[in-house]
């Protein structure tokens, strides 16, 4: 490709991405949505004015190790904590019965590979904390009881589904399943979290020393970037998918996350809030390539869409998507509608989702249909929840709070 074709091709995919993303927040979706329906508009699918050509694709992978970053940032150890078994039990559930679901329907009931079939477990497992987080904000029960049980439920499963993530990337590139392979990432996976969060913390230390004392703007940003390609690196020097370093870095330097390591490595609140806000421009320039990209991959023309495979594949593993995650809410004591609100709010795939199918697509596990089909249930299990969630709350908000009442 030539230099003024890239920046040509560039410059469309960021306001595309842009435009679409503000068109489907008007319409109450999330914007992940939007920037997905871009690609699939500029891609071969509709207009077929942009190939995913290797360029894009760098810059999209960029945009997937900022986009862990900042996951890592914004998740809240302490609230996993404090909302307890509850959380743990929505959780585990939650993560554990989609992968089952999707492995025995691809395995046993499409007769597809055990490694396809790993692939379609995993990406079921997702739940997206960045739409779960904006819908309960939206509606104002973040705080609420059910909204805590939710988001420590969310931590939970993005920390678990990254160290999946780290062993299906294991797998796809060794070519199979492994237990010596999966036994070697757990160990290195276990290493980089514990390592990784007291390395970042000390750098981080040194990088708010320069900035202090730098006469020159921009130090900061400069410097986290750098750490988070630094750790993308070594995660990967270790065996485990680049994505577990921006993961690390980012759950290192959050305000939220602490080390058992007494007084000196205590999080200092401001320069948390600082780099949250001088990354967020960064994060939100490279992460929109990335849902682009995806629908960039994606060709719909390909797609036999009078095969029954197609329609039974993506209705099988949406019933499995949405079933594998409400039925957790069910096993904890709550109020029957709170029951629900969780198990709704945790269905969301959104982003996590999209990088476990990107991940199967670039590794050749997934075909055409069997990508198209995992966007498609992604893409229904991040728009469908947030509306019914509002109508829900709109109809039985206050039999909640009398639920919770005469509960307590």
């Amino acid at each position: 490709m030539e230099t003024h074709e890239f920046f040509l091709y560039l410059l469309v995919i960021l306001l595309t991405a842009r435009i679409f993303a503000e068109l489907a927040t008007r319409l109450q979706a999330p914007s992940v949505i939007g920037e997905l329906f871009a690609g699939v508009v500029l891609g071969p699918s509709l207009l077929g004015w942009i190939e995913p050509v290797e360029a894009i694709k760098l810059m999209a992978e960029i945009g997937i190790i900022l986009l862990l970053f900042e996951v890592g940032l914004e998740t809240d150890v302490k609230r996993l904590v404090r909302t307890g078994v509850k959380s743990l039990v929505v959780a585990m559930v939650g993560f554990v019965l989609p992968l089952i679901l999707g492995f025995a329907l691809g395995y046993w009931l499409f007769d597809l590979s055990l490694l396809v079939s790993l692939f379609i477990g995993g990406t079921l497992t997702a739940t997206s904390i960045g739409i779960t987080v904006r819908v309960l904000s939206d509606l104002k029960r973040q705080q609420a009881p059910e909204g805590q049980i939710v988001l420590g439920a969310a931590v939970l499963d993005d920390v678990l589904g990254v160290v999946l993530l780290a062993l299906l990337y294991e797998f796809s590139i060794s070519g199979g399943v492994s237990l010596i392979s999966a036994g070697k990432v757990l160990v290195f996976v276990g290493a980089f979290f514990v390592l990784a969060p007291v390395a970042a913390r000390l750098i981080s230390l040194i990088i708010k020393r320069f900035d202090a004392v730098s006469e020159i703007p921009g130090l900061l940003p400069t410097s986290i970037v750098s750490l988070v390609l630094f750790f993308a690196w070594l995660a990967h020097a270790l065996g485990a998918p680049e994505l577990l370093g921006g993961f690390a870095a980012g759950l290192a330097l959050s305000r939220r996350f602490f080390l058992p390591l007494g007084v000196a490595l205590h999080t200092d609140e401001s320069f948390a809030h600082r780099i949250e806000d001088q990354m967020k421009p960064i994060v939100q320039l490279f992460t929109p390539i990335f849902f682009v990209f995806v629908g960039l991959s994606l060709n719909l023309h390909e797609i036999d869409w009078g095969s029954l495979f197609i329609w039974g594949f993506s209705l099988s593993l949406l019933l499995a998507a949405i079933m594998g995650k409400i039925i957790g809410a069910f096993l904890i004591n709550e109020p029957w509608a709170a029951r629900w609100v969780i198990g709704m709010a945790m269905i969301p795939r959104g982003e996590v989702g999209l990088i476990f199918a990107e991940l199967g697509r670039v590794s050749g596990i997934f075909s055409n249909e069997i990508y198209a089909g995992m966007v498609m249930v992604i893409a229904l299990t991040t728009l469908l929840p947030p509306f019914v969630l509002k109508w829900f709350y709109g109809r039985y908000g206050d039999r909640l709070q009398a639920d919770r009442q005469q509960a307590y």
